[in-house]
């Protein structure tokens, strides 16, 4: 059975695992993994103060979602699915609790930052390219910019 919860501040480490194991998916060397899970670290106090949540199947959490709402910018922080299980509908199942999430606290508008290998999946979702920002991972790296208007 599939669930969808409020993260809770125990699961930072869990979540942080999936991040890095998501993103390792793709192929990035040992020196760019160490530096993404040092900056995208979900830390306690993210999960916090910002709506996060996770998709778990027979009480696992095998995905989440976080959203960093500033007032000026908010932004689609965090959407990772473990690496066995992309492609089953997880991120799908995510992305439509985000929408809802993000309509329920009347966000309009979410700028998505992500890395190339993610940017189709974004566009499939609805979200609109708007350029390339520098990566915080690595110098020089640019990364697709997206805009989802809601």
């Amino acid at each position: 059975m599939t669930d969808i919860r409020r993260a809770k501040i125990s699961d930072s480490e869990i979540l942080t695992n999936i991040a890095v194991e998501s993103e390792a998916y793709w192929g990035y060397d040992s020196d760019f993994m160490e530096k993404f899970k040092m900056i995208y670290k979900v830390t306690e106090d993210f999960i916090s103060n910002n709506p996060t949540y996770v998709i778990q199947e027979e009480e696992k959490i095998v995905g989440f979602y976080g959203l960093l709402i500033d007032g000026h910018e908010n932004s689609l922080e965090y959407l990772f699915i473990e690496p066995k299980s992309i492609g089953k509908g997880y991120g799908k199942a995510l992305w439509t609790h985000m929408i809802k999430t993000c309509e329920t606290l009347g966000i309009r508008e979410l700028v998505i930052v992500a890395g190339p290998d993610a940017k189709a999946f974004y566009t499939k979702m609805g979200a609109v390219p708007s350029g390339e920002v520098e990566s915080l991972v690595r110098k020089g790296r640019k990364v697709p910019r997206l805009i989802y208007t809601l």
